[in-house]
């Protein structure tokens, strides 16, 4: 009797795991389905988000696949096990949406550390150049046949100081273009890498002295405990008048509240928003038809000194291509 060729047992195993995709929208669906071509998953789509009534959905699967929007906290963890899902895999770098002492033993996670820190940098970059330059706004009066540039008036970002809170992957990247525009960089990060500091021309120093010095702040730390409502009155006491705040992290790093005080009173010269402390039920979905019932988010939309995107700073070809990739190699390694 011929023995099984076992590279074709392992194909057809892997053939046999079925995926479900929580919160999935069309560009998803385009990107995994041409990255699974060479792994012949099963996988379903489904656009809900991951919660305590969806997660039932998940039985007969051997995997869900969530986003940064989905709640993986105990509830939800709870009935995976039951459903018996193996894995989760997040298809995001953050992982604050994890409930991880309830995950740990129960069920593995795994996710995208570095789809493209480039990606994410840029768009950092872009939201500081609009809001500098009010380009968002003169689109919108030429558009409308009004040349004026009255309101419009920006600053050189040649030798103003850009401050990076956290010196990651992306930080580092903002680093790099910040360094490009000829500005002076300072940077925090609980981790200092001096070396690398002396190499690129920039300089760590303590939050306070960031917070004083610079022009510009611009986020790229993880959410922990730590990091939790990072900015708040009393930093933003401790910063230049007019300041300019760029958060493409985590809408938590930001206390709302304050923020839009820093505004109203001209604290805060401008802010850039990726993300939202409460965009879970916003962000990535259309509600062009319909009220925002969420005031704090319906009045820094009134701000003009404010430009707020929808979580789009990952949002290229190379980067959802490399987390589609690296998603499924994540599940194929498991």
């Amino acid at each position: 009797m011929c023995k099984p060729d076992p590279f074709l047992e392992k194909d057809h195993i892997m053939a046999e795991k079925k995926i479900l995709f929580y919160d999935a929208k069309p560009y998803d669906k385009q990107f995994f389905d041409e990255a699974n071509k060479k792994h012949a998953y099963e996988i379903q789509y489904f656009n809900g988000h991951l919660n305590r009534n969806t997660a039932y959905f998940s039985k007969g699967y051997d995997v869900v696949c969530t986003f940064v929007n989905d709640s993986i906290d105990k509830d939800v963890i709870s009935i995976l096990k039951d459903c018996s899902i193996e894995l989760i895999a997040l298809r995001s770098a953050g992982y604050n949406n994890v409930d991880l002492r309830a995950v740990y033993g129960t069920i593995h996670v795994v996710r995208v550390p570095g789809y493209s820190p480039c990606a994410v940098a840029e768009h950092a970059a872009a939201l500081m150049l609009s809001l500098n330059r009010k380009t968002h706004r003169a689109y919108f009066r030429t558009r409308d046949g009004n040349f004026s540039i009255n309101g419009l008036l920006g600053f050189d970002m040649h030798k103003k100081t850009m401050g990076i809170i956290g010196t990651g992957k992306i930080g580092r990247c903002l680093i790099d273009i910040a360094l490009g525009f000829g500005m002076n960089v300072l940077a925090y990060d609980k981790f200092n890498d001096e070396k690398y500091a002396q190499k690129k021309g920039f300089e760590y120093v303590s939050l306070e002295q960031l917070y004083k010095a610079s022009d510009i702040v611009s986020l790229h730390c993880p959410l922990n405990s730590e990091t939790y409502h990072l900015i708040n009155e009393d930093s933003l006491k401790q910063m230049k008048p007019g300041v300019m705040i760029i958060n493409t992290g985590r809408g938590k790093l930001i206390k709302t509240d304050a923020l839009i005080a820093g505004l109203k009173n001209g604290t805060i010269g401008s802010a850039g928003l990726d993300v939202y402390e409460e965009e879970s039920e916003y962000f990535f979905e259309d509600f062009s038809n319909s009220m925002i019932e969420d005031d704090k988010l319906a009045r820094l939309l009134t701000f003009p000194n404010v430009l707020l995107t929808s979580h789009q700073g990952f949002f290229t070809k190379e980067a959802l291509a490399n987390i589609a990739n690296t998603t499924l190699e994540n599940i194929e390694e498991y």
